[in-house]
């Protein structure tokens, strides 16, 4: 499962091997944290889910790893299983427009992120 580090500037996502494998992708993802607009809690990710799978991986409400295009976009989905909270995670001008990554620690990281980065004390590390 990947590693969430939730830094004063930056959310730090560490993709397993496999999960780069899976996903095709060769680096982490960072996202700076003047670019998320908005971060929520769902039950059911599989809803969220839009556009075609490029490139990724992916077996129906069990797993989706990887890059999922859309008309005016891309996301990238970490999703895996079936009754496991995601946090869904809007950007403004970056490479995805979203992110959801499903973690049982949803709650801690949304609060992690709705914390001002000047009150973080030390690195948050989720997961």
């Amino acid at each position: 499962m990947a590693d969430l580090h939730v830094h004063p500037d930056r959310l730090e996502i560490h993709l397993t091997r496999a999960e780069k494998v899976l996903a095709m992708k060769r680096e982490d993802l960072v996202v700076p944290r003047d670019s998320i607009r908005s971060v929520a809690i769902t039950e059911d990710p599989w809803i969220w889910i839009r556009g075609i799978r490029a490139p990724g991986a992916a077996v129906p409400l069990t797993l989706s790893i990887g890059t999922w295009k859309f008309h005016g976009g891309k996301d990238f989905l970490l999703i895996k299983g079936k009754q496991r909270a995601a946090v869904v995670i809007d950007l403004d001008g970056e490479e995805y427009s979203r992110v959801i990554v499903s973690t049982p620690h949803a709650a801690r990281l949304v609060e992690a992120l709705r914390v001002d980065g000047s009150e973080l004390a030390a690195d948050g590390i989720i997961d």
